[in-house]
């Protein structure tokens, strides 16, 4: 469940609500509220408008949950879909956004130790491309693999965010430091 999930949050909310129904209480400030200086008072509750960073908060959840060794699945607009984890569809029209630029905002929250992509990518692309993609990637260490093997990993991930991207194997397969 998350914030959305909790209609009666407001501006104003009690901890016990929140826990009692199940809302996530991630990007949700808890202050104890000064006019009570009893310590057995519920905090008070405010949630926080994100100002910057990544927005979507489908793609923090997907980041906040992710642990060493973890991995994070980004994937071009005709990657197959995997019942078995949490996809993120962000795909708004071809190549927006694009798996690049998705890769750009998750850097700032997620440490990559390792990246995964398909061996095609580097037959199937233009030497621009190609390059676009290492500055992307830059002091990440890559492995290509044929892209049978690469989706292979994908059922281990956390998630998969789907992008409208149309470079052909763009998909990477993201393991945290």
């Amino acid at each position: 469940m998350t914030m959305a999930d909790c209609p009666g949050l407001g501006q104003h909310a009690s901890y016990r609500w929140l826990t009692r129904a199940g809302c996530s209480i991630q990007n949700i400030e808890i202050r104890q509220n000064p006019v009570f200086l009893n310590p057995d008072a519920e905090p008070e509750i405010k949630a926080i408008m994100l100002k910057n960073g990544i927005l979507n908060p489908r793609i923090n959840d997907l980041l906040s949950r992710a642990r060493h060794t973890n991995l994070l699945v980004i994937a071009d607009r005709g990657f197959p879909f995997w019942p078995e984890i949490e996809t993120v569809d962000v795909s708004v029209v071809d190549d927006l956004p694009t798996v690049l630029q998705v890769l750009a905002a998750v850097r700032a929250n997620f440490i990559i130790g390792k990246a995964w992509m398909a061996r095609e990518f580097l037959r199937e692309n233009t030497a621009a491309t190609r390059k676009a993609f290492d500055r992307a990637l830059e002091g990440i260490p890559r492995v290509f693999e044929p892209h049978i093997k690469l989706k292979e990993r994908v059922p281990l991930a956390v998630g998969l965010i789907r992008t409208g991207d149309t470079v052909q194997y763009a998909n990477m397969v993201l393991e945290s430091a």
